[in-house]
């Protein structure tokens, strides 16, 4: 078995990371750096919901540069003009816009339970479903922090698992850890989709950790913990499961939303959704499924979905969210902050 830190792969990725940096180059001028980030930002947010929303530079002054540049834009976004009170009254295409405006601007947060809630169900039932679509669903670089829990093989845990978790879109990298206050502490893994693509490198918590190994994303090893791929990991996932599920809602001609309420789950106040599908699973991804929306961003904080029979089988809570440039030694298991 090959270890991570030897061999041809990982001279491989040693060479490719110097090449990396010889494309760098010198740092550019302030307003340069500027006119960029504001350029980059524009583009996402024309093409957001699409691949282009995540595209960046391989190099860790672009990654900065578009993370500079979503603080600009939404620092510049006003409240939109338009009273909370007629948000509803407007076209669907309108009252997206007004959705996204209010929650850059900050004003979405600002209002006490009763004027989201009122506000929310006053809306085209179809506005929360494009607002998700237009994105962007996270950030090109980011780490997280998130309570999981999930039914494996008819089993729920007694306690979720609390992991920390970095992660870059392009190309698609992520470490995670298994944090002491949940279950499964210790564990350490580290996904490279320009090393290795359907392999992940981890070690288990306790007196395993001195073990490290290659695994399939898809096998046995893998799934004794989850239903989903490492791949999977992040905001982006859940979104792009509502709106995928929202086009089937509005091609049998159902409303999607059940109930509306406003939340603080773990920490995290968000506007909940309750739904339920006309035929549940596998068409739906769950029959009934609970998302709590992010009050500044277009994705979700929270999500519970329960099988045909009423049981719970999944329940996530990103109770912390942070875009941030990510060095190459996060993805490195020689970083000495690693039990690898």
């Amino acid at each position: 078995m090959q270890r991570f830190g030897s061999g041809p792969l990982w001279r491989l990725r040693d060479a490719a990371r110097t090449r990396r940096l010889a494309r760098a180059g010198a740092p550019r001028g302030l307003a340069a750096s500027a006119a960029s980030a504001a350029s980059a930002m524009t583009a996402a947010l024309l093409f957001c919901g699409s691949q282009a929303a995540y595209a960046q530079n391989d190099t860790a002054g672009a990654r900065a540069a578009q993370a500079d540049a979503s603080a600009i834009v939404e620092a510049a976004v006003k409240p939109p003009a338009v009273p909370v009170a007629q948000a509803g009254t407007l076209p669907l295409d309108a009252q997206v816009q007004w959705l996204r405006r209010a929650a850059q601007s900050g004003m979405l947060e600002k209002l006490d339970d009763d004027a989201l809630g009122a506000l929310f169900s006053s809306l085209d039932p179809r506005t929360l479903s494009r607002y998700i679509a237009a994105g962007p669903n996270g950030y090109p670089s980011y780490e997280f922090t998130m309570l999981r829990q999930e039914r494996i093989r008819g089993v729920w845990p007694d306690k979720p698992d609390h992991m920390i978790v970095r992660l870059t879109r392009d190309p698609l990298r992520i470490y995670a850890k298994w944090l002491p206050d949940g279950a499964h502490s210790g564990q350490e893994l580290i996904y490279d989709s320009t090393l290795r693509s359907d392999e992940m490198y981890g070690h288990l918590g306790g007196i395993l950790s001195v073990m490290p190994l290659w695994t399939s994303l898809s096998g046995v090893l893998a799934r004794t913990q989850s239903n989903h791929n490492v791949r999977e990991l992040g905001t982006e996932f859940i979104a792009q499961q509502f709106v995928a599920d929202s086009k089937k809602f509005e091609a049998a001609g159902v409303e999607r939303s059940e109930k509306i309420e406003v939340k603080t789950i773990a920490g995290v106040r968000v506007v909940a959704f309750t739904f339920e599908s006309p035929t549940g699973r596998p068409e739906f991804y769950a029959k009934k499924e609970t998302l709590g929306l992010d009050l500044r961003h277009p994705y979700f904080r929270t999500v519970e979905s329960y099988d045909n029979d009423g049981r719970i089988f999944e329940r996530i809570v990103f109770d912390s969210v942070t875009p941030k440039t990510l060095p190459e030694e996060t993805f490195d298991p020689k970083n000495p902050a690693y039990r690898f």
